[in-house]
This record gives C-alpha cells, structure tokens and sequence, in this order.
C-alpha cells in the first residue's frame, strides 16, 4: 500500500530521515513508535507528499503522494486539530470533504456516516469551538474519512482526550480496519500499539529500528522475564527464559512466601532499543 524505498530527508545540517525502507501492507494498522525527534512526523509529511524525499523515494498504491489524485485516496488526522472552531462539526466535515471532491448527496451521505461513526451525531450541528478535548480529536477523526480513504494516517490521535474518547477512537480504528482501511497510527503509548496494532515500527534518528509484531518485537527485544519471589531464607531476584521452570526450583528448596512476575512488555523493547536517555 505505501513504501519508502531508501529515503533521506534533511533541513540544513540536521537529518530528519536517514536511508528509511519500509512497507505499509494493505488492510493492516501499523504503529510507528519513536522517541522525540526521532523523524516520525517528518516521515508522515513525506507519506501524505507534503514534503519530497531528497533521495530515494516514497510509493502509495503504485503513485507518488505528491501527486494529487494518489493524495485524494488517503485521510490524515494530524496531532494539531485540523478543524475551524466557528464552523458547526457538520460544516467542518463538509469542508475538508469538498476538498477531496466530493458534492452533491456523496458530500452529505459520506459526511452524515462520518459523523456517526464517531458519534457526534446529536452534536453535528453546534460549533466545534463549544466541544470538548476529546469530541475534537474525534471530530478530526470524522474529517479524515469522510472521503473514504484507503490510507488513513493518525498521529498521536489521543492525545490528550478522557478515557471514554480515547475508547471509542479505539472502536473507529477497529471498524475502519475490518472495512479494509490500512491504518498507519503515531503514538508514545505503548498500550495502545499492542491493543491495535498488526505491526509496530520502531524508529529513530530517522532509520528503521525493528519492525514485527508485538509478539515478534518482544521475542527478539525485549530481554528475560524477571522473577521477583520471598522465601523464608530471604528475597530473590532471577531473570531467566524459563522463569516458571526457576519458580518450581526455588519453590523446592524453599518455603515459597510470595512472587511476582515481570514479562517483557513492548515497552521494554522501545528502551532497549532506543536507550533510556531523556530526549528534549
């Protein structure tokens, strides 16, 4: 659906993206996970061709993004709202799917389910500027698809939204992917990439780190599970692949009092493979 093929982009003496190859696969949510500055948003102005490779070069569906039919076939929600406060959510969503094209019983079709599917319907009418953080981010959400996209891009749609919000964004991305949508979704939260995510890319510095799934990240990344247990003779502290198998043996030669289990978590995998640096 969408490749980088040996991409580089640079501003001055800083390069944003160096020697970037990756393939979005159709139908599939992938995460791209990265610590600040790690190129991420510079990656996704490259997708939607709001900025040129200036070596190498980025494919969707067989066409460049910058060309504005190939455009017209994704939506992106970006992590600055992308909406008018004076305008009504219907008006809003109106707009940006004019934008793509769309008039006539399409425009208010498309947009009337757009609404709905974020559940601002009873809302729909009253400005944007009168709702609230998370109503925003899912009124965004609304006008990334009204033009039924086949990509749609989300960066860091959560932020900052209730619990609720953050839930029924959840629920959209999922129904969006069972309609065959391909989903590419920027976050720092590592629990929401294991909930949605078929594939999670790891970056930094601009290059691809790792790129599996959960499962694969953590096998290959993450390190040993760590066995944290009491016994009548004191505390112990074992990290081990088998850490059950390390439970029965120390359980048979001590009276067990209690333990803990720590697994290795996505989490685990980002710090190890991006450091544990404080990045500004």
């Amino acid at each position: 659906m969408l490749a980088f093929h040996n991409v580089r982009k640079a501003f001055r003496a800083t390069v944003a993206v160096d020697g970037l190859s990756l393939e979005v696969r159709r139908g599939e949510v992938l995460g791209l996970l990265g610590p600040n500055g790690a190129g991420k948003t510079t990656s996704v102005n490259l997708a939607v061709g709001l900025l040129a490779p200036d070596q190498g070069r980025v494919e969707f569906a067989g066409g460049s993004p910058q060309q504005a039919a190939v455009r017209r076939r994704m939506g992106v929600a970006p992590q600055s709202l992308a909406i008018y406060d004076e305008l009504t959510g219907e008006e809003n969503v109106q707009f940006f799917a004019r934008m793509h094209g769309l008039r006539g019983a399409p425009l208010r079709q498309r947009s009337a389910q757009a609404i709905a599917l974020v559940g601002l319907d009873d809302r729909r009418r009253q400005r944007a500027g009168t709702y609230s953080g998370g109503m925003k981010r899912r009124l965004n959400l609304a006008a990334a698809i009204a033009h039924e996209p086949e990509l749609l891009i989300l960066d860091e749609p959560t932020a900052g939204v209730d619990p609720q919000s953050r839930n029924a964004i959840f629920e959209n991305i999922v129904a969006l992917r069972a309609r065959g949508v391909t989903v590419i979704y920027t976050t720092h939260y590592m629990e929401e990439a294991e909930r949605l995510c078929d594939r999670v890319a790891i970056v930094d510095r601009g290059r691809l780190l790792a790129l599996d799934t959960v499962r694969g990240l953590v096998a290959a990344h993450g390190g040993h599970s760590r066995l944290h247990a009491v016994t009548e003779r004191g505390e112990h502290t074992i990290e081990a692949d088998d850490p059950v198998a390390e439970l029965n043996r120390l359980q048979a030669s001590e009276r067990l009092l209690r333990f803990e289990l720590e697994r290795p978590s996505l989490e685990a995998v980002f710090l190890n493979l991006t450091g544990r640096t404080l990045r500004d």
